[in-house]
């Protein structure tokens, strides 16, 4: 018997060692992730009268979700604009001439005691030669309309905490999944938050670029995201964790859960999406079985992270 489970162990350590060979696993793990909590001004521009800025945290735009503020100062009087309907519309053109935007919150909240205008962003990518986003910005003083349009720049999100995936649902729909938190997990229990979004189909025909009507996202209410977080590695055979909790929509709008990390490394959030009457829209249950030198299967609906 001791003879057997030596020699069943000896294997696990071959294959293991062999995995590891092969997979730069190490590189990916001893990435660094930096933490942002200060808003700093990404962007500044003036119309008129008016300078209008814009702060995000590190103070710049990323692919995947960005908390935004946006603040309008009449440059005569220096003081803010306060009273204003505001619209923010995000829009970029692919190498044909292509239009397109990303979930985003078109007429934004004014927090009356900071003095800014709030607003979110989920860009869906990061800015090319050949893809260029473009703010379109509306806002009315004395009863007189001021448009803008100035280009961005998106940065690649390197944080695989914050990564973001997008999908056709089984009911026909374009739906959105951006993470926003934690930044930077630990091992223990996490608040595990996700925005989720999805098109909405225009029902006229395009009118005056940019038709907002034809770049419309909804935040998806009263669905629930079942989640079973793995190691996907051939090394960490398809391991999982206990504790943790499928996410559910709460009163900020967002989608709210727990992920358990037991240790540092490369770990997927496999994901099914169930709508308000408990239909799956889109991924797959994943096995449980312990896997050692074979790598975990994904559902068709996951996001990889690495802390």
């Amino acid at each position: 018997m001791k003879k057997s489970i030596f020699f069943v162990t000896a294997i696990l350590i071959a294959v293991t060692s062999c995995t590891l060979d092969k997979t730069d696993y190490e590189s990916e793990i001893s990435t660094i992730v930096t933490e942002h909590f200060e808003y700093s001004e990404v962007v500044s521009f003036n119309k008129n009268d008016y300078q209008i800025s814009i702060e995000a945290l590190n103070g710049t735009f990323y692919k995947g979700f960005n908390d935004f503020r946006l603040k309008i100062i009449n440059t005569q009087t220096n003081e803010s604009l306060n009273t204003s309907e505001v619209t923010f519309l995000p829009v970029i053109t692919n190498y044909n001439g292509n239009n397109s935007s990303c979930p985003h919150r078109y007429n934004l909240d004014y927090n009356s005691t900071e003095e800014y205008y709030s607003g979110y962003a989920v860009f869906t990518s990061y800015s090319t030669d050949s893809e260029n986003w473009k703010l379109h910005l509306s806002f009315t003083d004395n009863d007189q309309i001021y448009t803008i349009a100035e280009e961005i720049i998106v940065e690649e999100q390197i944080n695989m905490n914050l990564n973001m995936t997008t999908f056709t649902g089984s009911d026909g729909e374009q739906y959105f999944i951006a993470l926003i938190a934690p930044q930077k997990p630990r091992i223990a229990e996490n608040e595990l938050v996700a925005g989720i979004y999805r098109y909405d189909q225009p029902s006229d025909e395009a009118g005056t670029f940019p038709d907002p009507s034809q770049f419309s996202y909804s935040e998806v209410s009263d669905y629930t995201l079942l989640l079973d977080p793995r190691m996907p590695e051939p090394s960490m055979g398809n391991h999982s964790s206990p504790n943790n909790e499928d996410l559910l929509q709460d009163d900020d709008g967002l989608y709210h859960g727990i992920v358990n990390y037991t240790m540092t490394g490369n770990w997927t959030l496999n994901f099914r999406m169930q709508n308000q009457y408990g239909e799956i829209l889109k991924g797959t249950e994943v096995s449980t079985e312990f896997t050692p030198g074979i790598e975990g299967t994904r559902s068709d609906l996951h996001i990889d992270i690495l802390f």
